[in-house]
């Protein structure tokens, strides 16, 4: 079920920003009496799932979700149609439109998915806000995972600032994001009641952007155990422990956070312990509990909301739109950069490029509207500013040689535009068996 829900945001997602992007097309292309022939949503190879005609168009669905066409009338595309274009230029057709009209055309797939993506970015912040845990707020400092430790934190450290930035907002992306894009090598902590510097290697941009790591955290807030939930005939329901009860202890060993339960478990796989249960307001009783083969009990801890509290921005309508479109930008950048260290070796291409597992994942396995419409946003950028790439068979290529049209005057012949096109498409192509091979590998082999 987990699976179906995952796959059926992804499809979603994909079919809103893939005909909207062939919108962007097929607008231009009609209004400057160019004849659209097909307007599919995923490729149709031999057969369609679905079809109708309209007008001069057939409308219709693929069976192959790798994306979607339109098909204008005298153009180049990787539909190869070579046939067509031996015969004489039509007046509907895309080859015999000034090249300023066939720009347009051309560039208006991607004009539609960058004003998606700013547009959705400000109608999430209009209508869910924006919540955020204050760094402020975590009195009790971090807990560190295995590669915060690497990195040179501890647990307990206050996070100060993130290079000359002051740690604001607690989120560990934060520094994820200093470290691997914007070339940040240096935190502050405090530690002991005294201010620290540590030094970041550089060997840290690749080793958080791999795929092994993505999953991982540098740290989270430090805090009580506190149960969340029990799962149903696990260990810690069978045992009687209940929402709300805190672990201040395993074998009389006291367990004040989270990060020290779990130091003080490690090594009891399979083996009963006796805890120190603290319902809410009532006293403290022992409990005793056996460990799965994992050294767990099957229950979750409460968020960290439960122990600090969180601020809230309501942004009005007029309000949202600035910022939607600074989030936009923000998210923009940070692909550019992260081009840029993956040109200079810091950032290996194949820890960072995924297939349609790897953005599915990132919907999560439950169907959450907020997140649903971010991830949306961030593909339609992200679909745009791929498209861009001045490879033929993309948008981007087609730019490319008409702008070399527009410069010199010089139309490049049908015949190069042909085998141009074909080299661009087996690149894309390659692209995305190496995307998706990829994430079978990762699932295979780890």
């Amino acid at each position: 079920m987990d699976l179906l829900i995952t796959i059926g945001q992804l499809v979603l997602s994909l079919s809103i920003l893939i005909v909207l992007h062939e919108f962007g097309h097929f607008l231009p292309a009609r209004l400057f009496g160019t004849r659209v022939e097909k307007f599919y949503l995923f490729f149709d190879p031999y057969f369609s799932l679905f079809k109708k005609q309209i007008g001069e168009t057939e409308y219709g669905i693929g069976w192959l979700p790798l994306g979607g066409y339109v098909k204008i009338s005298g153009m180049i595309d990787e539909s190869f149609d070579t046939e067509q274009m031996e015969s004489a230029p039509q007046p509907w057709e895309f080859r015999s439109k000034p090249a300023w009209q066939r720009l347009i055309i051309m560039l208006g797939g991607v004009t539609v998915n960058f004003i998606l993506g700013f547009l959705i970015y400000s109608l999430v912040l209009f209508g869910y806000g924006e919540e955020y845990l204050p760094a402020d707020n975590v009195t009790a400092g971090i807990a560190v995972d295995s590669l915060g430790q690497e990195m040179g934190l501890q647990t307990g450290d206050q996070l100060l600032l993130i290079g000359d930035e002051k740690f604001e907002r607690f989120n560990d992306r934060m520094v994820l994001r200093a470290v691997a894009i914007n070339n940040v090598r240096e935190l502050t902590v405090a530690r002991n009641g005294s201010q620290q510097k540590i030094t970041i290697d550089n060997k840290w941009a690749d080793i958080l952007t791999r795929h092994e790591n993505k999953a991982e955290r540098l740290f989270t807030p430090r805090m009580p155990f506190v149960i969340g939930k029990a799962v149903k005939g696990g260990p810690g329901d069978e045992a009687g422990l209940e929402t709300e009860d805190r672990i201040v202890s395993v074998n009389g060993q006291p367990t004040d956070y989270y990060d020290q339960y779990l130091a003080a478990v490690k090594n009891l796989k399979n083996q009963t312990v006796t805890l120190g249960v603290k319902p809410k307001e009532q006293p403290l009783r022992e409990v005793q509990v056996k460990l799965d083969e994992n050294g767990k009990m099957k229950v979750g801890a409460a968020p960290a909301e439960y122990f600090y509290d969180t601020e809230r921005i309501e942004y009005g309508f007029l309000a949202s739109f600035p910022a939607g479109y600074n989030q936009g930008v923000q998210f923009l950048g940070d692909q550019f950069k992260a081009f840029g260290e993956m040109f200079k070796g810091n950032i290996k291409v194949t820890e960072s490029l995924g297939g349609f597992a790897s953005i599915g994942s990132m919907f999560g396995k439950t169907w959450v509207w907020e997140r649903f419409w971010y991830m949306t946003a961030s593909l339609s950028l992200i679909l745009a500013f791929m498209n861009l790439l001045p490879i033929p068979a993309l948008d981007g290529g087609h730019v490319m040689f008409l702008l070399y049209e527009v410069v010199t005057g010089r139309k490049p012949s049908d015949k190069f535009m042909e085998y141009a096109t074909m080299v661009g498409f087996v690149i894309v192509l390659g692209l995305v068996l190496l995307a998706n091979g990829l994430d079978i590998w990762r699932a295979l082999f780890g």
